[in-house]
């Protein structure tokens, strides 16, 4: 994507950088911090994504004259502030954990350091991408947990909006899906595309004997038949008969899951299609994903659920001031205090303690020096250190961005996978599989 993203953000962004600008507050050196206070729906686990995305967008994050001329004229800040806009760059530096890596309850995501105006106006973009992005490759983790090794695709594009559905195909594949059928995710990203045809294929035609031989005709026998359109057994004999017993795959989208995929793997096996793949795309989820375990189901694809966070569109996460420099130009720790949305101060660092066999048992968050500090993790005590920079003098790690950033996301979170403990991979409602410690 092009243009400015200045205006992706919430008044209120900046009618502080205005009243700090005033009061001359606005340039103290501060560290805000994105978190999530708990997982959400009794998770065990969460999943970092849009961090790329993330980085991408506060590098577009600039007034333009337009954006500037809107402020103006909807007098919604003073016009030295305007003039002020006209030059923001970020300058400052981000600390983070990698794209990918699991997290839990109180895990510092993402650490922006600056002055107060200039970090504070990023807010609403760090949230609006963290918590979309971690949200839709969270539940997709989970998904891709019970699939088995089994390829599962993201098909999830019109239920969502058209930005959205990009953003949610790159968070599935950092997860471990395996494609999209969303084509601008594909350019942008370079993920992997798939698709063949819909229902409106099949009705075009006179027949379902024509759509299917038009579509073998157009892609060659390994193409993928859609079955399901009148009766699907009948779909099955029509499909080999146009393919032959090359068929590469029949896709299913409708009915009793398991006792009709069994019912088609007897008839392909029957009809000589032996080598002849089943995929299902039935408003799966990872539970009915799970209960397909047993069955003979070669692949999946995955729409509503997947983008819509499986239940829980948003991470929960928040973004506070936890450090600011005095007049001395020494940090001071500040929290919040409110009940039930408490938040801990200072700057921080984090690890994860790893036991003999390298599985994880607790994430712990030092308060001290902070990311840039000199916290010396305890010898041989197995700690993996989680948060490295993102971005120096507003200049992002070119290693997070774009499709290499992406694909490199999608590899950090399957090694990961491996080392969290094998309760964080149950469906059913639990506390974090490992706790967060404060030192």
């Amino acid at each position: 994507m092009t243009g400015s993203a200045a205006l992706f953000t919430d008044r209120y962004e900046l009618t502080m950088v205005d009243a700090a600008l005033r009061d001359g507050t606005g340039n103290r050196e501060s560290l805000f911090e994105a978190f999530a206070r708990r997982l959400p729906d009794g998770r065990r686990y969460g999943v970092v994504a849009g961090t790329g995305r993330l980085l991408e967008l506060i590098d577009r994050f600039r007034f333009e004259e337009a954006e500037l001329e809107w402020l103006r004229e909807h007098g919604v800040v003073r016009p030295e502030t305007i003039d002020w806009l006209a030059d923001y760059r970020f300058r400052g530096d981000i600390w983070g954990y990698r794209e990918g890596e699991a997290y839990f309850p109180g895990s510092p995501l993402v650490t922006i350091q600056a002055t107060f105006v200039e970090a504070v106006m990023l807010e609403t973009l760090v949230l609006s991408t963290l918590n979309y992005d971690s949200s839709v490759a969270s539940a997709a983790a989970r998904m891709v947990s019970v699939a088995l090794g089994r390829p599962i695709a993201e098909m999830g594009s019109r239920r969502t909006s058209e930005h959205a559905a990009v953003a949610a195909a790159r968070a599935a594949y950092i997860a471990g899906f395996d494609a999209t059928s969303n084509l601008e995710a594909g350019r942008t990203w370079g993920i992997p595309t798939m698709g063949t045809a819909a229902h409106a294929f099949t009705l075009l035609h006179d027949t379902e004997q024509d759509a299917f031989r038009a579509q073998v005709a157009a892609f060659g026998p390994k193409t993928t038949l859609l079955v399901d359109t009148y009766d699907i057994r009948q779909g099955v004999v029509r499909a080999v008969q146009a393919a032959g017993t090359e068929l590469g795959a029949v896709r299913i989208d409708s009915g009793d899951l398991p006792t009709v995929v069994a019912a088609v793997r007897e008839q392909l096996d029957g009809l000589g299609a032996v080598d002849t793949r089943i995929t299902v795309t039935s408003d799966l989820d990872e539970f009915t994903i799970a209960g397909l375990s047993g069955a003979p189901v070669d692949s999946y694809g995955v729409g509503t659920a997947v983008v819509t966070g499986s239940g829980s569109p948003a991470a929960g996460m928040v973004y506070k001031l936890v450090a600011r420099r005095d007049d001395a130009g020494g940090w001071v720790a500040v929290a919040k205090a409110s009940t039930q949305k408490s938040s801990v101060g200072g700057r921080k660092n984090a690890a994860r303690r790893l036991d003999a066999a390298r599985t994880a048992r607790e994430e712990i968050v030092f308060v001290g020096d902070g990311p840039d500090g000199e916290d010396e993790f305890e010898a041989g005590s197995r700690l993996r250190p989680l948060m490295v920079q993102l971005m120096k003098h507003g200049v992002a790690d070119p290693a997070f961005l774009g499709a290499e950033g992406t694909a490199a996301a999608r590899v950090h979170r399957a090694e990961i996978m491996q080392e969290l403990p094998i309760e964080a991979f149950r469906l059913g409602r639990g506390e974090p599989v490992i706790p967060t410690t404060f030192r």
